[in-house]
């Protein structure tokens, strides 16, 4: 598989954890919920990266592949992926807090 075949599928399998996502969100299952939105922007993330030549990280998380497209990107782009991870810099870590809870804690 190259490189842009391999990106989009994870654009693709991005799409279907969105529209998971948005389902659960819709019958109030929100720690599914969640867990689908973070897996829909971590492929994502590591999509896009594919596309910028670049090897993602094996990591489950979304804030050091979107510190990587940062780097990488042309300089207008690295700087509104950084402004972002500074506005949201709470609701990222919550993403990935929520991403290991669903899947490993028995709380909501």
């Amino acid at each position: 598989m190259t490189r842009s075949e391999e990106a989009e599928h994870l654009y693709r399998r991005s799409s279907e954890f969105q529209e998971t996502a948005d389902f659960q969100l819709e019958r109030g299952f929100y720690a599914l919920a969640v867990f689908n939105a973070e897996q829909s922007l971590q492929l994502w993330l590591k999509a896009k990266l594919l596309e910028e030549g670049a090897t993602f990280p094996q990591t489950h998380g979304v804030r050091s592949p979107m510190e990587l497209l940062s780097s990488i990107a042309d300089e207008d782009t690295g700087k509104q992926i950084k402004r972002l991870m500074d506005l949201y810099l709470i609701e990222l870590g919550a993403l990935e807090d929520a991403y290991v809870a669903s899947r490993y804690l028995m709380r909501d």
